[in-house]
């Protein structure tokens, strides 16, 4: 059985994007984009939306161009390794990779307890929409925030409104570009 981790790149004010959508302002620095990649040992499934699967699939490629550096290439290769659940009433199963990703057409509860309970290790949900269910239930295990120092002033919340729940601080990291990584466990973990 695995555990229930909800990441997120969010700004300091706790946002995932801006009021446009935009969410440009979170390119993490090298130093940064390496802690995720390292990280990623742990995590056997993905489950994603669509809008967040769409972007995802931008690693389902191995450029020949030697445009990445051996970060990008790690990120991939471990990316194309994961079970990927994609939570989407709009795609098609013709629309996803085959090799590695399943379609979900309405993510509840139930069906994610099942995600869970046949993963081997953490599985990794992302996105505020797609994990918001989860955390209102309690159901989420791990919180991993990554925190740009920007603020935003509004757009899409990283956590649902009205969520209050008490977390203990189980690791943090300052990066030298100012961002702060938070990983906080539920109580019940």
């Amino acid at each position: 059985m695995g555990t229930l981790c909800y990441t997120a790149t969010i700004s300091l004010d706790g946002f995932v994007n801006d009021s446009d959508g935009d969410f440009q302002w979170s390119e993490p620095s090298p130093e940064v984009f390496r802690f995720p990649v390292e990280r990623m040992a742990a995590v056997s499934t993905e489950v994603l939306g669509r809008r967040t699967y769409e972007l995802m699939k931008y690693w389902e490629q191995d450029p020949s161009d030697g445009s990445w550096g051996p970060d990008e290439e790690e990120f991939a290769r471990r990316w194309q390794a994961l079970r990927v659940v994609v939570a989407s009433s709009t795609l098609r199963e013709s629309e996803l990779t085959p090799t590695t990703a399943q379609l979900v057409p309405e993510l509840n509860l139930s069906a994610l307890r099942e995600i869970v309970a046949d993963a081997p290790g953490e599985v990794e949900i992302f996105g505020p929409t797609t994990a918001a269910e989860a955390i209102r239930a309690g159901m989420v295990d791990h919180y991993r925030f990554f925190i740009f120092p920007q603020t935003l002033g509004g757009g899409l919340r990283a956590l649902p409104q009205g969520f209050r729940t008490p977390l203990r601080l189980a690791e943090h990291r300052l990066f030298s570009d100012g961002t702060m990584f938070l990983h906080y466990v539920a109580p019940e973990s």
